[in-house]
């Protein structure tokens, strides 16, 4: 075969160029495929400046390399990443520069579940901003519902669960079913339509929205904003038991309050039967004790009463013979009153006499006299206790004086200057002195001095 080829005329070969076998090649895969739908995995993701995203999308046998240009990006709400499941669109090429197979994404939206995931936070926080969630919108739940009302499948085992529940804690709460479906299209219409038809008609004091555990597309239903809408609306007491402990949906987050499962659900709104017995026993006993002490205390009261009750012609004679006694008193007292003023009125009159100015005159003139012949008597008392204390003294100063000296036969001898002569050395022979005696003086002339030590 070689050989054949080899005598070709030159002329008659068709030699490609890399270039033109890559730009042909680009064209068939671009003409030929056009635009294609494609479900896979995200790998070896990169980044560039350029703000273009190059990743591989795989699945369980291969993979292909994709570019996803920085102007198709527009409006892709999520950030793609290594390990997510996407769903793209895009058309078949290839790199010429480097003869690579790739596919260049038009679009991007996630894939199976993670679609959903994200429509779910999408619309979580869509209600989030508008308050559906706020914990003061909740109502609270009721002590002891009248009717429990259970929105649910009823082929399903959830609703045997709520019902053997509520049987066993508390059977006198009647429960007033409502089937719905709980999954597939328009399942999410009828459970709103179920729960306004509910609140509507007010037959039950709470609600249970329950259903089993599943996978997030199972349990998509309750992640749709006419149910929350409706759960929000309602004026009723939900509880949302959907799924298991782990699953946490839109419902859940709306009602009132949210149980890990549906039997939970039922527990929360039903009180455990044996601790009512129990209180509604000792409360019984409690309510017996009062009662009877309430008719001891009657009765004793009776006694009392029944010991102070008087026959009417008894309460007739006390009343007539407090009423005689009364009108004495009332005379007695009138007496007394009328004794009282008339003897105020004659001590008024007396003082009115005295305060006369006749007699005022008369009482002073009295008064006056009896001052006079007191303030004499009192002068003459005074004088004579004047007299003898002068008497006294006088004595006194008698008995001092040089002149008693003098009566007992002594003299006052001065000399002409009227000096008293102490010393017979301060005069001499023919010196006059003066000698005053007891009755009468002497002019004397003094002869001899007889000094004496």
């Amino acid at each position: 075969m070689t050989d054949l080829l080899s005598d070709l005329p030159e002329r008659n070969r068709d030699v490609y160029t890399v270039s033109r076998l890559n730009r042909e090649a680009k064209a068939m895969l671009e003409g030929g495929l056009g635009l294609l739908w494609l479900e896979g995995e995200i790998s070896n993701l990169a980044r560039p400046a350029s703000g273009h995203v190059y990743f591989s999308l795989k699945d369980e046998q291969a993979q292909v390399r994709c570019a996803f240009f920085r102007g198709a990006q527009r409006g892709l709400g999520f950030k793609p990443e290594d390990g997510m499941q996407v769903l793209i669109r895009a058309r078949v090429s290839l790199y010429e520069a480097r003869g690579e197979f790739q596919l260049i994404v038009d679009s991007m939206e996630p894939a199976g579940e993670g679609a959903l995931r994200r429509r779910f936070e999408l619309l979580k926080a869509q209600l989030l901003s508008e308050g559906l969630f706020d914990a003061q919108q909740k109502n609270p739940l009721p002590t002891l519902p009248r009717r429990i009302g259970v929105i649910t499948s009823p082929s399903g085992a959830v609703l045997h669960d709520i019902l053997t529940t509520l049987a066993r804690r508390f059977p006198a709460i009647p429960v007033l079913v409502y089937p719905v479906p709980v999954q597939g299209d328009g399942a999410a219409a009828e459970i709103a339509r179920t729960i306004a038809l509910a609140d509507e008609r007010a037959d039950c004091d709470a609600l249970i929205l329950a259903r089993g555990g599943g996978s997030l597309e199972d349990l998509w239903s309750f992640n749709e904003e006419v149910v929350a809408r409706a759960i929000y609306q309602c004026s009723i007491p939900l509880v949302s038991g959907v799924g298991h402990e782990t699953d946490i949906t839109i419902a859940d987050m709306v009602a009132d309050a949210r149980a890990p499962t549906p039997t939970a659900a039922a527990e929360m709104l039903s009180p455990d039967q044996h601790q009512w017995q129990t209180q509604l026993s000792l409360r019984g006993q409690r309510l017996i004790r009062l009662m009877q002490d309430h008719l001891n205390d009657a009765r004793q009261g009776l006694d009392w009463a029944a010991s102070r009750l008087i026959h009417p012609r008894d309460r007739i004679r006390h009343l007539r013979d407090r009423l005689d006694h009364l009108s004495q008193q009332i005379v007695y007292a009138q007496r007394h009153t009328v004794h009282t003023k008339r003897a105020r009125l004659m001590t008024a009159n007396s003082r009115l006499r005295q305060a006369a100015p006749p007699a005022r005159i008369h009482s002073l003139l009295l008064n006056a006299r009896h001052l006079e012949q007191r303030l004499r008597g009192a002068t003459h008392h005074h004088l004579q206790r004047q007299q003898q204390t002068l008497g006294a003294l006088g004595g006194r100063l008698h008995a001092l004086s040089p002149l008693a000296t003098l009566d007992r036969g002594y003299s006052i001898l001065t000399d002409q200057l009227g000096t008293i002569v102490h010393d017979a050395g301060t005069v001499k022979s023919g010196d006059r002195v003066h000698a005053k005696l007891s009755r009468g003086e002497l002019e004397c002339v003094v002869e001899e001095v007889h000094e004496k030590n």
